[in-house]
């Protein structure tokens, strides 16, 4: 248990930040799902749109530090891959 006041805000603090980072954690993998969906439907068209909010999204998500840029980076370029594998 905290013993200072100081320690007490801080434990606070940190049960927020947590509790924010995992709703922006489960965002990310939402709309990494969505786009796989979209894929996985064969829609190009609709895959394509979905991937650039995806995109937007995740890199919005990696600049907060919530994830690390290079996660981030190799995220794109999977659900880039896959995208451009579907007009192959």
């Amino acid at each position: 248990m905290a013993n200072t006041a100081q320690t007490r805000s801080s434990s606070s603090q940190a049960v927020k930040q947590n509790a924010h980072n995992s709703s922006q954690r489960s965002t990310l993998r939402t709309a990494i799902k969505a786009v796989r969906k979209a894929i996985q439907a064969g829609d190009k068209a609709a895959a394509t749109t979905i991937f650039q909010a995806s995109v937007s999204k995740i890199d919005s998500i990696a600049d907060k530090k919530i994830i690390h840029k290079n996660k981030a980076a190799r995220h794109k370029s999977r659900l880039a891959a896959a995208l451009k594998a579907l007009s192959a």
